[in-house]
């Protein structure tokens, strides 16, 4: 039975929405293409239909991942809106529907360089997107800006999540510290 090129497609966006799901909840290494196949529905054969390699898939799933953050970054109100889904105990706790550039973050420097890439283009998307609703500063000045809200918000996110089963107080302490101190310097 021939598959209509719809089909191909639908199979092909679940695998990468599967991939990218797992790829931020564990990390690369530690999620097969079976596994990945399997949550998609699809079987183990139909993997190499859509992707050459595992490394290709990574590499889809991570730059997909970026464009839908991104897309919805542009779509928020302000930076206020995006600090306070961003620095959230709910984020924190599921970094598999989670921003993939601190889930995935660590892992990228011992990845393909065409994965560092597409991490490295949707790091940009993510500052871009930032400068975007920094209207108040100097243009000169918004992209360092953005550069600088957004290494504080990964870096936080990283943070609470490293320290929020050892000290859960520590972890909220960090998400709502650095989403007062950002607001009050760079939000609404």
């Amino acid at each position: 039975m021939r598959v209509t090129k719809a089909k191909v497609a639908e199979h092909r966006r679940s695998i990468l929405e599967s991939a990218s799901r797992l790829f931020r909840q564990r990390g690369f290494k530690d999620v097969g293409v079976a596994e990945i196949m399997q949550a998609s529905g699809l079987t183990h054969g139909a993997f190499y239909g859509h992707f050459r390699s595992k490394a290709d898939l990574a590499d889809a799933a991570c730059r997909e991942a970026c464009i839908e953050g991104i897309q919805g970054w542009l779509r928020s109100a302000d930076l206020t809106a995006i600090l306070d889904r961003y620095l959230t105990p709910a984020h924190r706790d599921d970094p598999a529907r989670g921003c993939a550039l601190s889930a995935l973050g660590a892992e990228v420097s011992r990845q393909s360089a065409d994965l560092q890439k597409s991490y490295a283009a949707g790091l940009n998307g993510f500052v871009d997107a930032i400068a975007r609703h920094m209207d108040d500063a100097p243009p000169e000045a918004r992209r360092r800006q953005a550069v600088a809200v957004l290494s504080c918000m990964i870096g936080a996110l990283t943070m609470a999540r490293g320290v929020a089963e050892g000290d859960p107080a520590l972890s909220a302490e960090i998400l709502d510290s650095v989403r007062r101190e950002l607001r009050d310097r760079f939000g609404a």
